[in-house]
């Protein structure tokens, strides 16, 4: 409480609140669930997903992954595309299930979600690695998309381009990764991400 030159007292809301950083009303709602919550971020070049239960004296991280962790999977693609928030998403799932993990809540913050993108993305990965998380089917992406044929599509007809083709691709290039072979790349990681 604090007073104004006036004398009334006012309430000075919390500092998470203030900048725009917590929406307490939201979080009192998940937490009400009783479950872990499943947390999913985006940046421009990297997906991270976490499992947070509840503690008073400070949220616990039970598991984590990032989308940096699929390069020992085999994964030479972007970070921090549809494809990579998918295997994000499963990497977490599989992790979840050994550290005995079942259910969760998905808790997305302040980001605004868009149907069929990354951030379902990364859910549908947790959802085929058998956690049970309450969604609505029609927000996650297809399965087209989530493998990459949209971004080998582009690719390919693209190729007639070959200044806008080396721009757009100049970071699979440089990795030494052909965009039509995205598909591929895509099952044999997630093989090793299943059979780890």
């Amino acid at each position: 409480m604090a007073r104004t030159k006036y004398g009334k007292k006012r309430t000075v809301p919390y500092r998470r609140k203030r900048q725009s950083r917590t929406n307490y009303k939201k979080r009192l709602a998940l937490l009400k669930s009783g479950q872990g919550r499943l947390v999913i971020r985006r940046s421009l070049n990297t997906i991270t997903t976490q499992i947070i239960t509840y503690n008073p004296d400070g949220d616990k991280v039970v598991v984590s992954a990032t989308s940096r962790e699929l390069a020992k999977m085999g994964w030479k693609g972007h970070k921090a595309n549809i494809p990579s928030a998918y295997l994000t998403g499963l990497l977490l799932g599989v992790k979840a299930k050994k550290a005995k993990v079942s259910k969760a809540v998905i808790d997305l913050g302040l980001q605004i979600p868009r149907q069929g993108g990354r951030l379902f993305a990364a859910l549908k990965g947790a959802v085929d690695a058998g956690m049970d998380i309450s969604h609505a089917a029609e927000a996650l992406p297809s399965d087209e998309r989530v493998s990459g044929k949209h971004i080998v599509e582009y690719a390919s007809k693209l190729k007639s381009d070959p200044e806008r083709y080396a721009k757009q691709f100049s970071r699979y290039t440089k990795e030494g990764v052909n965009p039509a072979d995205l598909g591929k790349m895509f099952e044999e990681a997630k093989k090793k991400i299943l059979a780890s």
